[in-house]
């Protein structure tokens, strides 16, 4: 039996049937009958409650409920959805009350107000429409920095929390004995997930017990808050989640919308529905990144680094979302110092409400943040102590392992030299290309941009492996699938474990009636967490096969890979022959096993991105021309499934760099609510990439693996925004902010060019 998986490629089993329309999505599965919900969402960014009248609408044709914060009250419920705080050194972080649906005051646009369950969809709009809802403008606050009008009584000019790691004493020290000291504002715009599939939920009570079926990335984390909220013991409330069009973080949380449909399923007698338009999804979804970080880079004459010190100032939106404070602080600390041996670090935090919707998180979650702002500090130091971008990078890299950071994480293992070697080489012939592009009019920039990842979520995981009458195999899994291939990455590895026909396992998940307990999907942590599970239980199943047919044959019997070997004797069943014996003699305890594998520790996948851009001087269009991308993601039990991942990742990185843009007036309107208007990249955007690896295998894990499921978008920012940088480099533009976009270029451009000429 392989220690690690077979490492083989194998196509997508779940594609078939997802690309002929044999998916099954939560608004698919709604039971007939049910009354389908709409939301009255607030039309200002911060208003006092003046009136909200919802008779009419409740004489509306075919509405069965309306529900407004008064009803929740007045069922008996508190109403607000809980958030986990960050400590800090004077306490934990603020704590204002977030409603399922607005009480006196509403703090966004689209904040959710009220809830109408009608017969039909186009009924329960339009007693939506019936609402007379009056309000009382307040001042609204877009900073993102402390102050502004008020948001929360709970929150003094507007901060949420002020926390710091690292020495501060050591990193001050270090810069005024440095040499040179390179220091660089970076502006992260606030950014929407926008999944190909919206938010959506399905509610039904049973007597006492309640379901919901919704897309989201795992069940047990809503099964607890639903059960908290509704006073019910968690056997009483399952959760489901069917197929999943996309969640990248943003689906992992809970959201009013679930707790207002599960009152109002209550209170109606019959199950509810609803599932978000895409408007209502850019008002209401969390939000992603929204911060401004001040870096600072000290040298030593030799161009070592000596210390590092970041303070950012972190756009929560107008509530926290359920881990929002953590992710600029805790997890951006995790990879502040990147590849890098820093003596010193220091990170300061201030997470700051603003009049808009919540941020919470998004396709790496603080690292890609973390790193974008590290690899644009770097490249700004190598061009101004006028180094090469690469030698700089080589020359600070991390060498021995373990290493323990400043910020307290220890690196297992990693060879940061040989990656950069192999990006540098996968990129070559760049000049040639840059005289080729200049010949034609345009710009061409190289961006590199070295990452570190590392992994999240819950360390423990389980898996249940079930031999089914008829020859199938069931894998129970803690994980839930969002579209990334765990179908075929599980399937897979079972497969090459206990020697079975892929087609012969079939995948469960989602669904907490089924499965005991699971850490559900985020944090690349589902092949790395699952598959050291679902390696434990094919081991017991390999041993409780042993022993049972060595006690059947009466002689030593041991599994070779592919079939049960006994001492003296030809019969040589395999596994499903091993399972039909056990239950001809009545072992079903033999037939559904459940184990579960703890990591140790996380890993860290890392890698080297290459981005090639060209700009066009007159129109300040930027194309991606060339990606090339070598990672170290140890062990990969699915190659292609991986590279995939990446190239997915990478995808959503230019996205975010050269248009992808959630922007808000001063009244706190939302100016890109449609994909008129918020800039998604599309399949001209985005080049062919090219993909490698050379791998340390991880010793934290029995499979060597690496996440790699947010890698892509990790490296992604920087090296596109190293790439732009390079090629405006000539007229003196060092630190352009993102989006990329060509009016944004253009005036960089523009305005380079008049100061010249002033």
């Amino acid at each position: 039996m392989q220690a690690f998986g077979s490492g083989r490629s194998r196509r997508r089993r779940e594609d078939p049937r997802l690309l002929t329309g044999g998916g099954r999505f939560v608004d698919d599965a709604a039971p007939a009958g049910a009354l389908h919900a709409a939301f009255l969402r607030s039309p200002v960014a911060h208003a006092r409650i003046a009136a909200l009248d919802v008779r009419a609408c409740r004489a509306m044709p075919g509405v069965a409920l309306a529900l407004t914060a008064q009803d929740v009250r007045a069922a008996g419920f508190d109403g607000a959805i809980g958030a986990a705080r960050i400590a800090t050194a004077t306490g934990p972080g603020a704590a204002p009350r977030r409603p399922w649906l607005a009480e006196d005051r509403v703090r966004f646009v689209g904040e959710a107000v009220a809830m109408v369950l009608a017969e039909t969809l186009q009924q329960a709009h339009d007693a939506i429409e019936a609402i007379e809802l009056e309000t009382e403008d307040l001042p609204v606050s877009m900073l993102n920095a402390p102050g502004g009008p008020a948001i929360h009584d709970e929150a003094s000019g507007n901060l949420a929390f002020d926390w710091s790691i690292g020495d501060p004493d050591a990193t001050k020290a270090a810069f005024a004995a440095a040499a040179h000291v390179v220091e660089a504002e970076i502006a992260q715009p606030r950014i929407m997930a926008a999944s190909l599939e919206p938010r959506g939920a399905i509610a039904e009570w049973n007597g006492g017990a309640l379901r919901l079926d919704y897309n989201g990335q795992g069940v047990w984390g809503v099964q607890r808050k639903l059960a908290a909220a509704f006073r019910l013991q968690p056997e009483m409330v399952r959760v489901t989640t069917p197929d999943v069009g996309g969640g990248f973080g943003m689906k992992a949380f809970t959201y009013p919308e679930h707790y207002a449909l599960a009152l109002g399923a209550r209170l109606a007698g019959r199950p509810a529905r609803w599932m978000s338009g895409r408007g209502e999804a850019m008002l209401s979804d969390n939000g992603a990144r929204a911060l401004v970080s001040r870096a600072a880079m000290a040298f030593d004459a030799d161009h070592r680094l000596m210390a590092y010190r970041v303070e950012t100032d972190s756009d929560l939106g107008a509530y926290n979302g359920e881990n929002a404070q953590f992710i600029q602080s805790e997890l951006f600390a995790k990879v502040l110092t990147g590849v890098y041996d820093v003596p010193a670090a220091h990170l300061r935090v201030r997470g700051v409400y603003t009049n808009a919707a919540p941020v919470d998180a998004y396709r790496g979650a603080g690292r890609p943040e973390a790193q974008y702002v590290l690899e644009r500090t770097m490249g700004l130091a190598a061009r101004r102590l006028g180094v090469d971008p690469a030698d700089l990078r080589r020359r600070n890299f991390i060498r021995r392992f373990p290493h323990r950071t400043p910020t307290g994480e220890t690196y297992d293992v990693g060879d940061f030299p040989r990656v950069l070697d192999g990006a540098l080489a996968a990129s070559g012939g760049f000049e040639a290309r840059r005289a080729a592009a200049e010949a034609r009019g345009l710009r061409l920039g190289r961006g590199l941009a070295f990452y570190i990842e590392s992994i999240l979520g819950d360390p423990v995981e389980g898996a249940r492996v079930v031999f089914e009458e008829g020859g199938t195999v069931a894998l129970h899994v803690g994980t839930q699938s969002n579209g990334q291939g765990h179908e075929t990455a599980y399937a897979g590895f079972l497969a090459d474990h206990l020697a079975l026909p892929d087609g012969a396992i079939r995948i469960v998940q989602g669904d907490s009636a089924l499965i005991p307990k699971g850490g559900g999907t985020g944090g690349s942590r589902s092949m790395t967490a699952q598959g050291t599970a679902t390696l434990a239980a094919a081991r017991a199943v390999i041993e409780g096969f042993e022993a049972f047919l060595a006690e059947l044959e009466g002689a030593e019997t041991a599994f070779d890979g592919e079939r049960f070997r006994t001492a003296g004797s030809n019969r040589a069943p395999d596994m499903l022959e091993a399972a039909a014996m056990a239950r001809a003699a009545g072992r079903e305890d033999l037939l559904d096993l459940w184990r579960e594998g703890r990591l140790p520790a996380r890993s860290f996948p890392n890698g080297c991105h290459v981005a090639e851009v060209e700009i066009d001087p007159e129109t300040g269009l930027t194309r991606v021309s060339r990606y090339d991308v070598i990672d170290d993601f140890g062990n990969m039990v699915n190659p292609m499934l991986v590279e995939g991942q990446v190239h997915g990742g990478v995808a959503q990185g230019i996205g975010q760099a050269i248009g992808e843009f959630a922007a808000h007036d001063g009244d706190g309107q939302l100016l890109t609510a449609s994909f008129m208007d918020y800039a998604m990249p599309r399949a001209h955007d985005v080049p062919p990439i090219s993909f490698g690896t050379r791998p340390t295998p991880c010793p934290a894990n029995p499979l060597g693996i690496k996440g790699c499921g947010e890698a892509g978008t990790v490296g992604a920012l920087a090296a596109m925004a190293n790439a732009v940088t390079d090629a405006l480099a000539p007229w003196g533009i060092e630190t352009l902010q993102m989006p990329f976009t060509p009016q944004r270029v253009w005036n960089a451009i523009q305005g380079a060019g008049r100061a010249a000429a002033g």
